[in-house]
């Protein structure tokens, strides 16, 4: 069932380079059309070298809401990355907080300098699990893999959020979105990997 909070407070995180903003404004972009009020806000750290990055989007139908999104008030976080859902959700989540997350890690340079270690990915899924009202995780990744196109993992991601059902968009809304902000042959490509991403939830 879609979150009905008014605002929406969506928080989208992952590393530099993994089309979060891309999919902020793809989600954001789709509620406009649907006549809500939509703020976008965006962090890019050092989004160059593969550094944390995160957006909010914030959707209501009532008014603008601010950019910057108060700590502790996401209804929604969509993980790119499995440590940087962690991280946002310890910021930004409250036991009310629904997660989707990518299990595909990417090692930060500090982890392959060997100064850091990254989390296994078990205690970390329960970690999420245990701090959310409810959590579902996709190997994002691998699926965008198996379409030869790495670079899709974002939309396969867009549409496992799709597939829980806490938005109020459809499949159509989200479509519409990638016909207006991608090249007509990428579509096809893109529109599977949405479907991908729906099946892997559903």
């Amino acid at each position: 069932m879609a979150i009905t909070a008014d605002p929406l407070n969506l928080v989208i995180c992952g590393v530099g380079g993994q089309g979060n903003i891309l999919l902020s404004g793809i989600v954001g972009g789709a509620y406009l059309k649907k006549g809500y009020y939509v703020t976008i806000g965006e962090t890019f750290g050092a989004a160059q070298r593969g550094g944390a990055v995160f957006s909010t989007v914030r959707v209501s139908k009532k008014r603008e809401a601010g950019p910057l999104m108060p700590e502790g008030h996401a209804n929604l976080i969509l993980g790119l990355e499995p440590l940087e859902t962690l991280r946002l959700l310890e910021k930004y989540g409250n036991p009310e907080t629904v997660c989707i997350s990518n299990t595909y890690p990417v090692i930060p340079a500090s982890v392959s300098a060997a100064k850091e270690s990254y989390p296994d990915i078990e205690p970390l899924k329960k970690a999420v699990t245990d701090m959310s009202a409810a959590a579902w995780f996709v190997d994002a990744t691998s699926i965008a893999l198996e379409l030869n196109a790495p670079i899709a993992m974002n939309i396969v991601m867009v549409g496992a959020l799709l597939g829980t059902g806490q938005l109020s968009l459809n499949v159509e809304d989200i479509k519409a979105e990638l016909r207006d902000n991608l090249p007509p042959d990428r579509l096809e490509l893109n529109f599977e990997a949405l479907s991908r991403g729906i099946k892997a939830v559903s």
